[in-house]
């Protein structure tokens, strides 16, 4: 299928996958990404796009998402993992299919915005961070973290990533190993280049 490029058209394709109040938050996620893009020049319509897409899949059921994960061979640690983190990994492979996106970095930053990975590109932290900071999100510290993307988007993002990481272990979830590697290398990279 031929990437929808019609916004209206592509807006009610998002919005048919999802319920009202996702919705909005890949609005606000959508919107959040473009301003990040700008202020730290990755593409702002990419970043955009990427944004409105990254949760297509968030509200499919899991047995749905189950079987293109394991159609596409996905990691066993991410299938038998937290079921949160499917719907990005199933929306990377659903938007290039039903939808036409063959961007990479786009595919990327969708498959990546729940996890990060070591090595992130400009673009993936963008709609990473964005999806943490977005308009409608109200958790502890998120303020925070809105503050540090103003100033440093690396910073931002070792925050977010810490913030889920402890989230998770405080709650005795498992920590998928992406997320500890993508903090980790954040981490690394500041101590090597002398802070962010």
């Amino acid at each position: 299928m031929k990437l929808l490029t019609n916004r209206e058209e592509l807006l009610a394709r998002i919005r048919a996958q999802m319920h009202e109040k996702r919705f909005n938050h890949t609005l606000g996620v959508a919107q959040s990404a473009r301003n990040l893009a700008v202020r730290y020049g990755a593409d702002p319509d990419k970043a955009e796009l990427a944004g409105l897409l990254h949760d297509y899949c968030k509200c499919w059921p899991v047995e749905k998402m189950f079987e293109i994960l394991v159609r596409h061979d996905m990691p066993t640690e991410l299938l038998e993992g937290e079921k949160e983190l499917w719907h990005a990994f199933a929306g990377a492979i659903v938007i290039q299919t039903d939808l036409g996106v063959t961007d990479t970095d786009i595919l990327q930053a969708v498959r990546y915005h729940t996890t990060g990975r070591a090595g992130m590109s400009l673009l993936e932290k963008v709609v990473c961070v964005a999806d943490y900071i977005e308009p409608n999100r109200i958790f502890p510290g998120v303020d925070e973290i809105r503050a540090l993307a103003e100033k440093n988007l690396d910073q931002a993002l070792a925050l977010a990533l810490g913030g889920t990481i402890q989230f998770l272990i405080e709650k005795q979830k498992t920590v998928y190993p992406l997320t500890l590697i993508a903090y980790n290398d954040l981490v690394s990279r500041k101590g090597r280049e002398g802070g962010f």
